[in-house]
């Protein structure tokens, strides 16, 4: 029986979701006549994949790129170029893309997505059966006892009783108002759940019990994560491997582990040292980043990253650095990889 253990190989998780090269592009206008004169590369030439039942975060600044990622994949914003490849439940691999609005509504039920603010996402006039079930008439179930039954069990299984769906959003708090997005999130059973930050707007302790009820339901529900995140300690807490972006640009992809302890980007290494600790005690001497976060419209040549790090040589004001694997599973794009020590947490 020992030697089957030792001979057995475990098998990674299929793919659920493969982003190969994603770009998208804002067209800035000028004059009357609104001629293009340049774009803003929000998100330039992003690529990853995530494996059924894990939770990928996407991290990084304000304005790095990682909330028009997310819509991208949920096609709430038109990609410019590349592949979303998706690989629906009847065996077939999908290219999200290429979809039209018509062919996207079978696909719908197995994507969905949880928004940052629990008080613009939820429709004011609307009660809470009639926010979370509208997903369910929308999608073919037109009886209202039916929805109701379902609406009572989705409200139960966020940890609200369900009396509440006759009430209204303005009778919620921010934690309770966050559980009925994600019980609307939750209405068709879906295989890929987009968090946009989904706890940056709530109270710390909410924010503990919201994370803890999202790691209980992907655990019951077999559910898979893509986490956009701004908050390390977060991250830290929910995702099992991290994308760090920097300019519409991945500059550092591992397992959270790895990417904590071990970082090899010096714009991951930055964000560490950020982290405040909580210990009365320590003293973090927070360094910040010199300089200012380089335009997407008009970027730097070379890396994006030289002009704020203190590493930079020539190499890296004149030749872009390419995501490669330094060591197995931890991708980083940055030409001084092997040769820097920088410090995790």
């Amino acid at each position: 029986m020992e030697e089957v253990k030792a001979n057995s190989v475990v098998q990674s998780p299929p793919l659920l979701l493969e982003v190969s090269k994603l770009k998208k592009y804002f067209p800035v206008y000028k004059g009357l006549m609104r001629k293009v004169i340049n774009y803003v590369r929000a998100v330039d030439d992003v690529s990853f994949n995530v494996r059924h039942g894990e939770t990928l975060g996407l991290v990084g600044e304000s304005g790095c790129g990682k909330t028009t990622v997310s819509r991208c994949i949920l096609r709430a914003l038109p990609a410019t170029d590349g592949e979303i490849l998706f690989h629906a439940d009847n065996g077939s691999t999908i290219d999200l893309i290429k979809l039209n609005r018509r062919q996207l509504q079978p696909l719908r039920p197995q994507m969905q997505m949880i928004f940052q603010d629990p008080y613009g996402s939820l429709n004011p006039r609307m009660t809470i059966f009639d926010i979370v079930g509208e997903p369910l008439y929308v999608h073919g179930m037109r009886k209202r006892a039916e929805r109701e039954d379902k609406v009572a069990d989705l409200l139960k299984l966020v940890g609200m009783r369900p009396e509440y769906m006759q009430r209204y959003p303005h009778a919620f708090s921010g934690g309770q108002r966050q559980r009925i997005g994600i019980a609307r999130a939750l209405a068709l059973h879906p295989r890929l759940v987009v968090a946009d930050e989904p706890v940056s707007a709530l109270d710390v302790s909410v924010q503990a019990q919201v994370l803890n009820l999202l790691l209980e339901l992907q655990e019951k529900l077999k559910l898979t994560y893509v986490f956009v995140a701004h908050d390390l300690s977060v991250v830290k807490h929910i995702c099992d491997r991290v994308c760090v972006m920097y300019v519409g640009k991945i500059v550092e992809m591992a397992s959270t582990a790895d990417l904590f302890n071990y970082p090899l980007h010096p714009y991951t290494a930055a964000l560490m040292k950020s982290v405040p600790i909580p210990d009365p005690l320590c003293r973090n001497e927070i360094q910040e980043l010199p300089g200012e976060v380089a335009s997407p419209v008009n970027p730097p040549k070379g890396c994006y990253f030289h002009p704020r790090c203190k590493f930079a040589v020539d190499v890296c004001r004149n030749s872009p650095p390419f995501l490669r694997e330094i060591v197995p599973n931890h991708f980083v794009s940055c030409h001084l990889a092997e040769e820097l020590q920088l410090e995790g947490i």
